[in-house]
């Protein structure tokens, strides 16, 4: 009777990697998306909110091109996923930049950050309204609560001369049309490379923005070069390499654990703001984004 040769076992790849290598991601997305609040405040004194915009999305598009040409990853999408991706692009990556830009342009950077991150709470309260997923009690008492913080940034920011109302009713834009990208790209994930549709929805925000090309062209020649190459990081890291980071970090972990990273953004923004920038939110403007903050928190309990 012949003997067979034992079986070679190739030893799984440990578990600790892929968390050390998630949180790794979490890390470089939560600090790029921090850091693009502050750039966007520094670049928006050269760039206009539309050219920024623009020029932002065209350098994130080419980065973003690249990556899908190296992975040769592409899924035909359905007409239904078609008109998803092009919401996603219009709302997330067209109307929040132009939004955001044009915000930071009367708020500062630590601000915005904070009404902005109302967004998750927007999603929760779409996604029972249109996906039928309900209104647990928490939700509506953080909403609430999230709401009450958000009435004293607007307060506060109202009270200063370098600050303007109209700077927090922007941000609030920004955090709704977050909120539709996010739950328009919700299903399309299902289906399609991630890589993929972040690439289609910034093309089509991209062309969105097209208008403001003239401005672009102008801005880019007046522009100082530190300017210019604010807006090429922005494109760069907060957009492609953001992004990408993301997408390997959901692919590695819950998503309700995920996303509660993104409340550490704002914290982040101020420090980065006062260390780089030298500006600080006013006080009731702090205490009002933290009330935001923990309404988020709370409306996220089961």
């Amino acid at each position: 009777m012949t003997q067979q040769a034992p079986t070679r076992v190739v030893p799984p790849v440990p578990a600790s990697r892929y968390r050390w290598g998630a949180l790794a991601a979490v890390v470089v997305t939560v600090c790029a998306w921090a850091s693009a609040f502050v750039a966007i405040r520094a670049v928006g004194q050269s760039y206009g909110a539309g050219s920024l915009a623009l020029g932002r999305l065209l350098v994130g598009c080419l980065a973003l091109g690249a990556g899908l040409l190296v992975s040769r990853r592409w899924v035909t999408p359905t007409a239904r996923e078609w008109g998803l991706i092009a919401l996603c692009g219009v709302a997330w990556f067209g109307v929040y930049n132009v939004a955001l830009n044009a915000a930071e342009q009367q708020v500062d950077a630590g601000t915005a950050a904070m009404v902005v991150n109302v967004g998750p709470i927007l999603i929760a309260l779409f996604a029972g309204l249109l996906l039928g997923e309900g209104f647990p009690r928490w939700l509506v008492v953080g909403a609430l609560i999230a709401f009450g913080g958000a009435v004293l940034v607007g307060a506060s920011t109202a009270q200063l001369d370098r600050s303007d109302l109209l700077g927090v009713v922007l941000c609030l834009v920004a955090a709704v049309t977050y909120a539709i990208g996010v739950l328009s790209q919700k299903s399309v994930l299902r289906r399609l490379p991630a890589l993929q549709v972040t690439w289609l929805a910034c093309t089509i925000g991209a062309v969105a923005c097209l208008p403001f090309t003239p401005a672009l062209v102008a801005d880019v020649t007046a522009a100082p070069a530190g300017a210019t190459a604010g807006l090429v990081y922005l494109g760069l890291v907060p957009t492609a390499l953001a992004f990408s980071t993301w997408g390997y970090a959901l692919a590695r972990m819950d998503a309700g654990r995920l996303g509660v990273t993104t409340y550490v953004v704002p914290p982040i923004t101020i420090v980065m703001s006062a260390v780089l920038l030298g500006e600080l939110p006013a006080a009731l403007a702090l205490v009002g984004g933290a009330i935001c903050l923990i309404g988020v928190s709370l409306s996220r309990r089961r």
